[in-house]
């Protein structure tokens, strides 16, 4: 039985994983967090645990030995990184060289997620893995570096690059863009969205499928785990609205400069889930379909 550690367990996409593990009754879980278990069950020991305190980590990872560490922790807002850089840096690059490091000692085998903000978005096509990297903000730049330290340090990984992760949250986790149109809607609010940048929105669940498959190769690599449609954000939130049968005349589609927006973004950063079809049979869910859940 595989010992999985899951960091950042009570995130959105983090705890969705380890539901995904837990329902597969085959694997020792142990998951962490910065504040407490948010969804405490029989299936999971949890431990509370910051992922720049290094002694801590290492002295965890001593302790559990695990088989397949799995990071979801991370400064993940654009504009909030771009205004603490040092934040950012700590938590998205050096702590994560960090972990790395620890897998790497321990012979574990370190499953990452990355972001598609790591690309300029100025090519009009979806993204490959082969594709350089060439982020437009602090972000993106971080999580780069991130993925850097990890193929540099780790013989045993793989990096999931993930796209607008939507779908139903818990108590106590952010939102995502998917939730905020809808609720925003139902509550008769007016809404701008940009329609002229471009993502491959992927549900929370095919990201869970998606990662339990990279535990279960053996290849070490950059994986693009994302859905199967390039939408903008404004098509994403007119399709919310008819599929909750909501007003679509609250929806005020605008450009990227009337937004307006204090942080760059990409225009394109959809991904290509091709390499993930053929080495990991990943087939995602249709928009809609993950619409499903959040009825």
């Amino acid at each position: 039985m595989k010992k999985i550690l899951i960091i950042g367990a009570n995130g959105f996409v983090g705890r969705r994983i380890l539901d995904q593990l837990s329902e597969q009754g085959t694997y020792e879980l142990f998951a962490c967090s910065l504040h407490p278990d948010i969804q405490p069950t029989e299936n999971h020991t949890f431990i509370r645990l910051d992922i720049q305190d290094y002694p801590a980590v290492e002295t965890l990872l001593e302790h559990i030995a695990p088989d397949v560490v799995i990071n979801c922790a991370a400064l993940s807002a654009p504009d909030y990184c771009e205004q603490h850089p040092e934040e950012a840096v700590a938590i998205n690059v050096e702590a994560v060289a960090n972990l790395a490091e620890c897998c790497e000692h321990l012979g574990s085998r370190l499953i990452h997620l990355s972001t598609d903000f790591v690309f300029d978005g100025k090519e009009n096509r979806l993204y490959t893995e082969e594709d350089t990297p060439a982020p437009v903000n602090y972000y993106g730049q971080t999580k780069h570096q991130g993925e850097q330290e990890i193929e540099e340090i780790c013989s045993d990984y793989a990096i999931a690059r993930v796209v607008v992760i939507y779908g139903k949250a818990l108590p106590g986790q952010h939102g995502n863009i998917v939730q905020l149109v809808k609720n925003r809607l139902e509550a008769g609010e007016e809404i701008r969205v940009v329609s002229d940048q471009y993502r491959t929105p992927t549900w929370v669940a095919d990201v869970a499928v998606g990662v339990e498959r990279l535990i279960l190769t053996e290849k070490s690599g950059v994986y693009h785990i994302a859905g199967g449609e390039q939408l903008s954000i404004a098509e994403m939130a007119y399709r919310v609205a008819d599929y909750f049968h909501l007003d679509r005349s609250l929806i005020h589609p605008v450009s990227t400069e009337e937004m307006n927006e204090a942080t760059p973004r990409p225009r394109y950063s959809g991904l290509s889930i091709e390499k993930a079809g053929i080495e990991l049979d990943y087939t995602p869910h249709t928009f809609e379909e993950g619409l499903e859940e959040m009825k």
